[in-house]
């Protein structure tokens, strides 16, 4: 199978437009397996939307919440190695959440295993505050490691 160069890609036709608020000064692209397998995670159980897409490319750039990340099935174009699962080892993806439930509950509904249940987890920032989160993990079909994170406010140190 030939795959579309480079500019085939880029300039294939698509649908959506620009992410609301415009792109985010980072954004990852992760390369996967399959798309269409990525979209029904990603959009269907973990709630992100499809921003814009470019089909034939295999490439939706999704957001949710102010949160953006780019999908693209494997094409060889960034591959600086052999790619095996768990795919992303090394790092995850926070995402900053209003609530964790509605995404937690639509992943059990649909049987899929969370890496790490619901916690709570207190951070320190600087001298004497902390930033509280509920925040849990689950791998996406490729392996890469989402943590959602839902905001329980800051406190201050009592050392």
């Amino acid at each position: 199978m030939t795959l579309p160069t480079s500019a085939e890609r880029n300039l294939s036709s698509g649908t959506g437009r620009l992410p609301e608020g415009g792109f985010n000064a980072l954004v990852p692209e992760l390369d996967v397996t399959d798309i269409d397998a990525s979209l029904r995670f990603w959009c269907g159980l973990l709630g992100f939307a499809v921003a814009y897409d470019r089909p034939q490319a295999k490439f939706a750039y999704l957001q949710r919440e102010g949160a953006q990340v780019m999908l693209c099935q494997i094409n060889r174009n960034w591959e600086v190695g052999a790619l095996e699962r768990p795919f992303g080892r090394g790092i995850n993806f926070q995402i900053a959440a209003r609530d964790i439930d509605p995404v937690v509950n639509a992943l059990r509904e649909a049987g899929w295993p969370l890496y790490r249940e619901p916690f709570e987890a207190w951070y320190r920032l600087g001298d004497d505050v902390e930033s509280g989160s509920r925040e849990f993990l689950v791998q996406d079909p490729d392996g890469y490691l989402i943590r959602f994170a839902q905001n329980m406010g800051r406190k201050k140190l009592t050392e």
